[in-house]
């Protein structure tokens, strides 16, 4: 029993030891886990109450926008990416916001919040819905290099048919029609056969005299 009771007096004196040389150590990393965690916790509330106030600003501007109240939707675009700019809904709110203004003949605010998506936006896909948007603006003003450029930045695959198709409208505006064939026939060849639009591109070519090679090919196969 005696050397049972050494033993354990040998073990808490290593005990006693160690904490001496460690105990400050390992408290003050426990403390830092401790607030870490606390802090992930914290940010991650924080982070579901920004997003339930975005969305809140994000429905009153979608109310605003299905009773065509522009001075309403402006407002509200103006709150949701000024408090809420990180998050999709601004990034939806700034489309919503420059189809209204399109709506009401004022191209200069829908050319505000569709430049916003663009500089500010962190989804591709809401990005490139925004330059396609612009460019449409621009041409609509006859902004025609403008246009072109907001178009020649690198945009997901999916939109590089509807990009091209684009830009076909715009030379046919300016009167460029082999440029604008040229544009169409990519657009046609970049889109999904499944994808009705391409039966407007189509259209388009059909009645600039250049229709598909492919086409009669496509539908003997079908």
């Amino acid at each position: 029993m005696a050397t049972y009771d050494l033993e354990q007096q040998e073990q808490l004196e290593q005990v006693k030891q160690f904490w001496t040389q460690y105990g400050n150590l390992i408290t003050w990393l426990l403390l830092i886990v401790l607030s870490g965690f606390a802090g992930w916790n914290g940010y991650n509330w924080w982070q579901n109450q920004q997003a339930a106030k975005a969305a809140g600003l994000f429905e009153e501007l979608d109310k605003a926008a299905s009773l065509g109240d522009a001075k309403k939707v402006a407002q509200s675009f103006g709150d949701l990416s000024k408090d809420f700019g990180g998050t999709t809904f601004a990034q939806q709110g700034a489309l919503m916001a420059a189809k209204v203004a399109s709506d009401h003949q004022d191209a200069a605010q829908a050319k505000v919040a569709l430049q916003w998506v663009i500089d500010k936006g962190s989804n591709k896909d809401l990005v490139a819905i925004g330059r396609l948007r612009l460019a449409g603006v621009q041409m609509d003003a006859k902004q025609y290099d403008d246009a072109l450029k907001t178009l020649s930045a690198d945009l997901p695959e999916e939109f590089q048919g509807l990009a091209n198709d684009r830009r076909g409208d715009i030379y046919m505006a300016q009167g460029k029609k082999d440029q604008a064939v040229d544009a169409y026939q990519k657009a046609w060849k970049q889109m999904d056969p499944a994808v009705d639009y391409r039966r407007f591109v189509e259209g388009k070519l059909v009645a600039l005299g250049h229709a598909p090679v492919a086409s009669a090919a496509a539908s003997a196969a079908q």
